[in-house]
């Protein structure tokens, strides 16, 4: 990245705000982001549409947080927070808009995420990612997560799912 380029992509990402889901437009943002990315890789299972259909229900509702990251009136990414009990929560459901990638913004949502799980005194997150998804395996790696087999997390329904991963927080 040449110097001038790094000063543009930093002043795009200086203007992100993240934050909690606050209306249906941000849970169909979450929705249309998340689609894209798994369609574009994988399939969309039942448990992807369970989640991505009423977060509110099923994510919200249940002690859990979406969380929106915004450029402005732009909708640019987001993550979930899934509560598992025992102050764990899962982290799911990250994207970043396709235009906004390799900005710095998954950096930005996945600290935005763990801040949050901390305010909300959880002991640790998990994930299940893939090995097609190499990018989100090593941002997760850079900020300390940590590989970990699949039985240390619980199972996981989604069968693209080959890389679980546990973050500790202090």
């Amino acid at each position: 990245m040449t110097q001038q380029t790094e000063s543009v992509a930093n002043e795009q990402i200086d203007t992100i705000v993240v934050e909690p889901m606050s209306s249906p437009a941000d849970a169909r943002a979450f929705k249309e982001l998340n689609e894209e990315w798994i369609v574009e890789l994988f399939s969309l299972e039942p448990a992807d549409s369970v989640k991505l259909d009423n977060p509110k229900r099923e994510i919200v509702a249940k002690g859990g947080q979406v969380l929106i990251a915004r450029d402005g009136d732009d909708i640019v990414g987001c993550v979930a927070l899934v509560p598992e009990g025992d102050g764990v929560f899962e982290l799911s459901k990250m994207a970043v808009a396709r235009d906004r990638r390799g900005l710095g913004l998954g950096r930005i949502i996945l600290q935005e995420a763990i801040d949050y799980a901390r305010r909300q005194s959880a002991t640790a997150l998990f994930l299940g990612s893939s090995t097609k998804l190499a990018d989100a395996v090593h941002l997760y790696e850079s900020v300390g997560f940590v590989h970990v087999p699949s039985d240390q997390i619980g199972p996981l329904p989604y069968e693209r799912a080959d890389v679980f991963m546990r973050y500790e927080l202090d």
